[in-house]
């Protein structure tokens, strides 16, 4: 049955907004970027209609192989290392390098690391790319989500699998030495292991950890991810549908550079990073229009979809036409044309949260009226 958007027996309704992390080994790149802006505008604008939670929280994802297996790599190969001055493409050389390798490093040695993240412990190469992210974070404008803050999930690793085998999800065989499994094969969705037989946990297993227990408290879920994750996305519904939460998954096309679509732990993002294309953008255009250009670029002028190749034209045309829309923000007679809620209602269908590309795709157009001051702060800039 269809959510009801404007049906509210205690008030405003209560949106959770989780976006797929990005493992903190490597300079953001322009499909970062999109998937970063697009949740960014999507909370901001649905906070006008709804209590809204943000949840991004890199400290919940550390415990995959993807990361720990990585830190094992450097400190083997790289020694004492001060990771304070470089920059995040010299961290994300390492990571291609790590990934390059293809070496799979035994539980044993990553079980110290898995202990360490427990308490709080990030690795220097992660934490100095948390903070450099951090200090792009605030030129874009985007919300700081507590990238640098300890955030572990509620649930530990024992504790989600009792949960999800209680609710008849889950086959846990790690008392015969067996791995652990997400099971909605009833829905016609395959077998999914979530644990390694000698206890690592993927990225579905950390994401079960953190969003099971928030789940129940909202009355929408909204999952924005990478469109080839959408198999462990689509199990990651049915289990918080079972539970009794609505969920909205929301794919995102990933960013081709000259027509290819690239895992960042192939290299390729030279000259295309977040840092990049900021301090390209800064020197030309006032911060407000950075922020407002990057999104009506990212947002609007790559849309949904994956089709169009990365343009470095196309981007400084948007910053134009940011400067534009603030200088016609600034000179609007009346100033709001009414309370902001109202303003992005008209965005929603049949969910509660606001999508963003039909929001921004509407500050475009010949013969358009500029757009609302209010709007703009609240949302984009």
């Amino acid at each position: 049955m269809a959510l009801d958007p404007e049906q509210s027996a205690t008030g405003r309704r209560r949106v959770l907004v989780a976006p797929v992390t990005v493992t903190p080994s490597k300079p953001l790149t322009p499909s970062h970027l999109k998937g970063l802006l697009w949740a960014d505008a999507m909370s901001r604008a649905t906070a006008a209609v709804a209590d809204v939670t943000f949840r991004y929280s890199p400290t919940s994802y550390h415990r995959t192989e993807q990361t720990l297996g990585f830190w094992e790599f450097v400190d083997r190969t790289q020694g004492d290392t001060d990771y304070a001055e470089l920059s995040a493409e010299q961290v994300g050389e390492l990571y291609v390098r790590y990934r390059a390798a293809g070496e799979r490093p035994s539980a044993e040695a990553l079980r110290p690391y898995a202990d360490a993240v427990e308490q709080g412990w990030v690795h220097p190469s992660s934490a100095r790319v948390l903070a450099l992210w951090a200090e792009e974070y605030a030129r874009l404008g985007l919300r700081d989500p507590g990238l640098e803050r300890h955030q572990p999930p509620r649930f530990g690793l024992d504790e989600m699998v009792e949960r999800l085998c209680a609710a008849g999800l889950g086959i846990d065989q790690r008392s015969a030495g067996g791995p652990v499994y997400l099971d909605a094969t009833r829905y016609g969705l395959p077998l999914r292991r979530i644990v390694t037989s000698d206890g690592r946990p993927n990225y579905l297993a950390c994401a079960l950890r953190e969003l099971l227990p928030l789940a129940p408290d909202f009355d929408e879920v909204v999952l924005l991810y990478d469109r080839e994750l959408d198999p462990d996305y689509q199990l990651l519904e049915r289990v918080f549908t079972a539970c009794g939460t609505a969920v909205r998954r929301v794919p995102i096309g990933r960013v081709p550079v000259d027509g290819r679509i690239l895992s960042a732990r192939h290299g390729g993002w030279q000259g295309h990073t977040a840092g990049a294309l900021l301090d390209a953008a800064e020197p030309g255009h006032s911060p407000s229009a950075l922020r407002l250009g990057m999104r009506l670029y990212f947002i609007a002028g790559l849309g949904p979809g994956e089709k169009q190749s990365f343009r470095k034209d196309l981007l400084h045309h948007a910053m134009g036409r940011a400067e534009r829309l603030l200088d016609g923000a600034a000179a609007r007679d009346g100033g709001s044309a009414g309370p902001l809620a109202e303003a992005v209602r008209r965005h929603r269908r049949d969910h509660l949260y606001v999508d963003p590309y039909r929001l921004t795709s509407s500050l475009l157009g010949r013969g358009r009226p500029a757009p609302d001051p209010e709007l703009l702060t609240a949302v984009y800039l």
